[in-house]
């Protein structure tokens, strides 16, 4: 590698590519049952997709990021944080620490903390190399957006295993008019319903976009609230303590600890081997996406 060229290390949130993986064929009624008849949709579907993805993005280096448990410290903070999501199927289950085992038998670095979201991890090797490697975020999850910066590009999931809608840190700033970070801002206003928090009733997304482009933060919406009409005002008074609180939740934590070096990253040589190590748990159109992808 040419070394005044940067890394560039591809992210993979794994939980976002197992659960679509899993729904895209679930849905069909097609599980793909190994020999002993456990569901292995959701674990090719994710091996599959990180393969086309490395293929389309060419990295020199990459990172798997999973979630471990469904408990947080988000639900320390706020005990109806995504409690309204309904149990994983069943035929699921078993998937995720399959998946986990199959992206470490072909040799890709898994990154899993009790207590921590996968967002988490994303955001702290972000933190860990930004300015030093360029960074591809492959996911689904619309939050990752506050990790925006030159350097970084998220790629969220689309169609099949090849469409993605690319964000970058210009194409933020144009659509939106605020910075990546301020997304956090607009987020304790507007809660989150697919994670359970409210933010603050009565305030979609457009008025608090709008508040935060002309006030920069809730604290300077708060300092600056005389100015809104009664009604938004008293709306906002009415709900602060859950205002602040959908910003702690909303916020991802870049701080973690990613001790290593960027060899540990370092993309796995695919051989033979390993070839027939996974054909031989079964994970047929695993082998066949790698054989397509020339990875052989």
């Amino acid at each position: 590698m040419n070394e005044d060229k940067k890394p560039h290390i591809l992210l993979i949130d794994g939980m976002a590519l197992l659960f679509r993986s899993f729904f895209a064929t679930s849905a069909m009624g097609h599980y793909f049952p190994n020999a002993a008849g456990t569901p292995t949709n959701a674990v090719q579907g994710f091996a599959r997709h990180t393969m086309m993805a490395t293929s389309i993005y060419q990295p020199t280096h990459m990172a798997v990021c999973w979630d471990m448990g469904a408990k947080t410290f988000r639900n320390e903070l706020y005990e109806g944080y995504k409690s309204h999501r309904p149990e994983p199927a069943p035929e699921l289950i078993p998937q995720f620490d399959m998946a986990r085992a199959v992206s470490e038998l072909i040799g890709w670095k898994n990154y899993g903390i009790t207590g921590m979201e996968a967002d988490d991890l994303i955001g702290s090797m972000v933190e860990t190399w930004d300015g030093r490697a360029d960074l591809t975020i492959v996911t689904g999850d619309k939050d990752l957006l506050q990790l925006l910066r030159p350097g970084v590009q998220i790629a969220f999931m689309k169609k099949g295993y090849s469409e993605y809608d690319i964000y970058t840190y210009e194409r933020f700033l144009e659509e939106y008019g605020i910075s990546p970070k301020q997304f956090i801002e607009v987020k304790a206003f507007t809660g989150d319903a697919s994670d359970g928090y409210p933010g603050v009733k009565g305030i979609g997304p457009k008025i608090a976009l709008t508040l935060i482009k002309k006030y920069g933060t809730i604290e300077g919406v708060l300092d600056s609230i005389h100015e809104l009409t009664p009604a938004r005002r008293k709306r906002i008074e009415e709900d602060l303590d859950m205002l602040y609180l959908s910003k702690q939740l909303a916020e991802i934590h870049c701080s973690i600890d990613m001790a290593g070096s960027l060899e540990d990253l370092e993309i796995p040589v695919y051989d033979q081997v390993k070839r027939e190590l996974i054909e031989g748990q079964g994970y047929s159109m695993i082998v066949r996406q790698a054989d397509s992808l020339s990875l052989k």
